[in-house]
């Protein structure tokens, strides 16, 4: 049978509705995720509040979700090579979202820290699946863009738990926070039987049959909006052997896998270590807590401003350039940050490192990272940098109070920004520029530019 070219025949597809479906269903899915990991505070505060667990119980459902995340974002990029994307994203999705659900109807606070660190298995797999999934179906030219759009789609998680939370908790109660998250997760875990698998994760595989089949009917579809296709510039085989999780400590292999390490390692830094202690910061250096919510939110406004500035200049820039510039800018604002006396100056500064903080985890997490890997070690990769990621967040947490006692503001800072050089420093050592390249020309020991090799006429309902 002929090799299906399913990454040259996805790559040369105009943007059409199919693309939409898809970063729908992906970034539906991402969203609802981030709400569940952004109601811990609030849900915290109130049961605090009524008694239903102490401070030190409210710790441990905390950090319960966090040491999930970091199971569920190495069990992603594992069932997700070798199960496939479709079967790796719906098993995560069901298991935080029944998780959820049980959660509303706890008798006590030690079920619920169960709980939690259930969701947080299906939490911390969510974003390793959902940044990788969406690479393999966009067209090298606009995947910048798309995965900006995703980041925004994620970045709208924190503004939903935020309002939802105002409007819920003081009403009906902490619990219906859980029960909007399960019936979410359901909903979209049915909407997302829909969804086809990743055709390159098909003919990585050998599943050259299902492969071709699932191409040809995303061709017939886009053909039915935009009329006929072109012809696709070259034949590739994706075909490869089954390779072992350490296939990712390879020669050609590993630089990429440290790189993409120190990147998930320097976001998490980066936004556990200094934006989620922001409210905490200004309180303890004198500022009302009104005066210090009021800041905090004008700063979190940065979150989707970073996003919408990637969705600006990524396909422009490259990923690559734009961390290491937006690394460094946001060293520059954080030595200018802790100067900040005055009210604009405070929340202007502070806005801009924020917004510089989220350029890089719209670049790093949800485009570099996953680019960096070859479709078939593609979402283990994204899992191991994700595991380094969030116990980088875990010790971040504390180490964040140690720095700040000691030093302020400063001790933090300078604790973020070594992290964010070192992330410059890798990716310029590494050399990989993965802008508006398809995914197969970025995988190590691939030219820059693959060669055709004659031209495939791929139109839809072709059998080969």
């Amino acid at each position: 049978m002929t090799p299906v070219s399913s990454g040259a025949r996805l790559d040369r597809l105009p943007l059409s509705r199919f693309h939409w479906k898809i970063l729908g269903l992906i970034g539906a899915g991402a969203c609802i995720d981030a709400y569940d990991v952004y109601i811990a505070g609030g849900v915290s505060a109130a049961m605090y509040k009524e008694g239903f667990s102490t401070l030190a119980q409210n710790a441990l459902f905390v950090s319960a979700g966090f040491f999930g995340m970091v199971i569920g974002a190495g069990l992603a990029g594992v069932l997700g090579d070798h199960l496939g994307r479709r079967a790796s994203y719906q098993f995560n999705l069901l298991l935080f979202g029944i998780a959820s659900l049980l959660a509303c109807f706890v008798p006590n606070i030690e079920s619920l820290i169960v709980l939690r660190f259930i969701m947080g298995i299906g939490l911390g797999a969510e974003l390793v699946i959902a940044a990788g999934t969406l690479s393999e179906f966009i067209p090298p030219q606009y995947r910048g863009r798309w995965i900006s759009l995703l980041a925004l789609i994620v970045n709208s998680g924190l503004v939903l738990a935020t309002l939802i939370g105002y409007v819920v908790i003081p009403s009906v109660g902490w619990r219906y926070m859980f029960a909007i998250a399960g019936v979410g997760a359901v909903v979209i875990w049915v909407l997302r039987h829909r969804m086809p698998e990743s055709p390159r994760w098909l003919e990585a595989r050998g599943r050259h049959r299902e492969a071709e089949a699932t191409v040809s009917e995303i061709e017939a579809e886009v053909s039915a909006q935009h009329g006929p296709l072109a012809d696709c510039p070259r034949t590739q085989n994706l075909q490869v052997p089954r390779v072992p999780l350490r296939a990712l400590l390879a020669r050609n292999i590993w630089p990429r896998t440290v790189t993409a390490a120190i990147t998930a390692m320097a976001v998490n830094v980066a936004v556990y270590g200094f934006v989620a202690w922001l409210p905490t910061f200004f309180v303890s250096e004198g500022h009302t807590v009104v005066k210090s919510l009021g800041f905090t939110t004008l700063m979190s406004f940065g979150a989707p401003a970073g996003a919408l500035l990637g969705f600006a200049i990524a396909d422009r820039l490259g990923r690559s350039r734009g961390l290491i510039l937006f690394a460094l800018l946001a060293i520059g604002l954080g030595v200018i940050y802790p100067n900040m006396a005055s009210t604009a100056g405070i929340a202007g500064v502070g806005f801009a490192l924020v917004t510089c903080i989220y350029t890089i985890v719209t670049f790093g997490l949800f485009g570099y990272v996953p680019e960096l890997f070859p479709t078939h070690l593609r979402l283990r990769g994204t899992g191991v940098a994700g595991v380094c990621g969030r116990l980088a967040s875990m010790a971040t947490s504390y180490l964040a109070v140690v720095l700040f006692q000691q030093f302020g503001v400063v001790g933090v800072l300078a604790m973020v920004s070594v992290m964010l050089l070192a992330m410059a420093v890798a990716i310029g050592l590494l050399g990989v520029d993965t802008n508006r390249s398809a995914l197969e020309a970025i995988a190590p020991g691939a030219s820059a530019e693959p060669q055709p090799q004659g031209p495939l006429h791929a139109q839809p309902g072709d059998s080969r």
